[in-house]
């Protein structure tokens, strides 16, 4: 069982001045369920090499079990510092895709032509796509075989305006995940403000926000079974 994870390489919270990247929980609770599944994980970014954990998910209220397990996992940090570019993976070589939030794939992700092809070549071969957070906005530009957005009809979650508001970025972030999957066509579901929410739709898999990661993994693994 081969997974492939994609991280973002945006470091930049908009025009704040201050730093983002991805959430390190929503990369280290998948790791780790996929890990211990026994997975081949793949760790792929769009410039390859470390990408920036976003330093708010670094605070001492942010850690999990999973986080602590990844600090103190040398050969998870070596994998982590030494992503491939996304020019390297080719879906066939893979199960299945997990994106890992954070606000940075907002900007590059969500953009990035090489991403969104892959997405879509991981479709058409019938893998499981699975998304957590923010990293549902990464499908805003994908388009299933018959030309129409991915997500249209499809039950998915994403980050909430609510949950968004409540950070006090919806002035800041170039879109609004739940506002941009509505407009695709997705058929918008959510939980409570941060509690674990996960839509499953096909081979597609969304989670609402940090406290779903451990939840979205493990139903990618479901669909692998």
């Amino acid at each position: 069982m081969k997974i492939l994870m994609v991280l973002t390489s945006h470091d930049q919270l908009g025009n704040t001045g201050k730093k983002t990247g991805f959430w390190l929980e929503e990369f280290a609770a998948p790791y780790y369920v996929f890990l211990d599944a026994g997975a081949d994980i793949t760790l792929a970014s769009p410039k390859g090499g470390q990408p920036p954990i976003d330093p708010k998910s670094d605070d001492p209220g942010a850690q999990t079990d999973a986080t602590r397990r990844f600090r103190g996992d040398a050969a998870a940090q070596q994998a982590l510092a030494s992503t491939l570019t996304l020019d390297q993976v080719r879906a066939e070589d893979f199960d299945a895709v997990f994106y890992p939030g954070g606000h940075g794939p907002l900007w590059d992700l969500a953009e990035d032509k090489r991403s969104i092809a892959l997405i879509e070549q991981f479709d058409r071969l019938g893998k499981p796509v699975g998304a957590v957070c923010h990293a549902p906005g990464v499908l805003r530009h994908v388009k299933g075989a018959d030309g129409q957005p991915l997500v249209k009809g499809k039950e998915v979650t994403g980050f909430t305006n609510s949950e968004e508001d409540a950070v006090q970025l919806t002035e800041v972030v170039p879109f609004l995940v739940e506002d941009v999957l509505k407009a695709s066509g997705g058929r918008f579901t959510r939980g409570e403000d941060w509690a674990s929410h996960v839509a499953v739709a096909g081979r597609l898999v969304t989670g609402q926000n940090p406290a779903s990661s451990e939840a979205g993994a493990e139903a990618v693994l479901r669909l692998l079974k």
